[in-house]
């Protein structure tokens, strides 16, 4: 598509996140073209924040009407046959970190983090978790460490009613996922 760099786009759980991906995706896709990708949490559970099959319509419809992988083996080939420049995991649950931090592969967007990261090319993170300073505080510092691993900067998004809930910030998707391609963290990772 026009010579733009690929960009895998993966979906976790966190729901409430998505009306702020949605509205950031359409800057995305003038820099790149996205490779939609959900985990099966993401493409089979209708919740308050909408339903599953809505969702996918709409990533599909921003990602150039792109099929959405919701599979591991759909998202396998995504590391040796396409060729991502770049993967792009907003929003990312405390749960997903977890399987990243520890090398577990059991649905689409952790198995195309896996293809992808074994082509030495970077993984971008914006976590969003309601325990990022507590349960998933020891995850997060693994993946900091890890190379080829990139935060999209993150801070506190309700200090007093949720202590422990950290989100990435949403805004600076784009500017993350540049940096990370230059193979450099966009600082400062918390606001």
């Amino acid at each position: 598509m026009d010579g733009k760099r690929k960009l895998g786009l993966a979906l976790c759980g966190s729901y409430c996140t998505y009306q702020k991906l949605f509205a950031a995706v359409p800057a995305l896709a003038e820099d790149y073209e996205l490779f939609p990708i959900m985990s099966d949490t993401a493409a089979e559970t209708d919740t308050r924040f909408g339903r599953a099959a809505d969702h996918i319509r709409a990533l599909s419809a921003l990602c150039g009407g792109k099929q959405v992988v919701t599979t591991i083996a759909k998202a396998e080939p995504l590391g040796p046959t396409q060729g991502l420049d770049a993967l792009l995991i907003a929003p990312c649950t405390g749960n997903t970190l977890s399987k990243l931090a520890h090398g577990i592969t059991d649905s689409a967007v952790t198995m195309a983090a896996k293809a992808h990261l074994r082509n030495g090319r970077p993984l971008v993170i914006a976590f969003s978790t309601n325990d990022a300073l507590s349960g998933s505080a020891e995850s997060i510092a693994r993946l900091l460490n890890r190379k080829n691993v990139y935060f999209v900067p993150f801070g506190q998004d309700d200090p007093v009613r949720k202590p422990c809930s950290m989100q990435a910030d949403f805004s600076l998707l784009g500017a993350a996922v540049e940096a990370a391609l230059e193979g450099k963290q966009l600082q400062p990772i918390i606001k």
